[in-house]
């Protein structure tokens, strides 16, 4: 016996009759937060790029976000996690994020420590 599939996207804030308009309606959505990235990272706005947190800008913040929304989405509608058991679902969505927090904090203390040696260090900056 086939599967149906939800017709629901946003928590059942949109509902849809059909595959087709589910789909497209996530193609738009994706196009949507893509467009915002490229956006942003054309025009940079200097509030933005001045202001930082946790030693890494605001700009760079937004950008891992919309990244992390965006695998959610297509890994939630397009590979129908959406319609499986919430332990496998909570398993493939949870762990990649929390491994992908993990990374960045990583990135974060790394990239700061090497900054820090060669600005305050004995190295100069020979590039």
């Amino acid at each position: 016996m086939a599967h149906a599939h939800k017709l629901e996207i946003f928590r059942g804030l949109l509902k849809f009759k059909s595959n087709t308009q589910k789909i497209w309606c996530v193609l738009i959505f994706l196009s949507i937060v893509t467009a915002v990235e490229v956006v942003l990272g054309i025009f940079k706005p200097a509030l933005l790029v001045g202001t930082s947190f946790l030693d890494m800008k605001l700009l760079n913040w937004i950008f891992i976000i919309l990244t992390l929304v965006k695998a959610y989405y297509i890994a939630w509608d397009f590979m129908h996690l959406r319609d499986e058991k919430s332990s496998l679902r909570r398993a493939i969505v949870w762990t990649p994020i929390f491994l992908v927090c993990y990374l960045v904090m990583i990135l974060l203390f790394e990239a700061t420590y090497i900054y820090d040696i060669f600005k305050n260090g004995f190295f100069a900056w020979n590039f």
